[in-house]
């Protein structure tokens, strides 16, 4: 299941030396703007100690998108959604979360790329996203 997306932009990574101040505001903003274009209705945005937070209205379960700084690249940002994992418990129930965040990573993606300001795209495989 693709959660995981890093890529490189030098348009939509903030200031570093900002007072320490969360990354990946720009990246939400730009969330914020193109994922209602692809079906999906953004309630928000709030920033984190980790970078922002991007909530996506689903009545099912809860579903976000992290976006913040990836210090591996000197201009890397990374995105996730959450639930990263294929099912959640609701109610004593088991809800697959698979075909909705597979939706939402395609939706992730297409907006990054339509914007013309990220550049290598590259979801992380499982092992990665299990490493951390």
């Amino acid at each position: 299941m693709r959660s995981h997306i890093e890529f490189r932009s030098s348009e939509l990574l903030g200031a570093h030396d900002d007072g320490g101040a969360p990354q990946g505001q720009e990246v939400a903003k730009l969330l914020r703007s193109g994922l209602p274009e692809r079906g999906f209705h953004v309630e928000g945005m709030s920033s984190e100690d980790w970078g922002w937070r991007v909530k996506i209205s689903h009545p099912a379960f809860p579903l976000w998108i992290g976006c913040g700084f990836y210090p591996e690249l000197e201009d890397g940002m990374l995105c996730f959604i959450e639930p990263s994992k294929p099912y959640v418990r609701r109610w004593l129930k088991r809800v697959s979360t698979t075909e909705v965040v597979e939706l939402l990573a395609s939706a992730l993606e297409s907006t990054l790329r339509k914007s013309g300001k990220a550049q290598d795209l590259r979801w992380w495989s499982e092992d990665e996203i299990t490493r951390g």
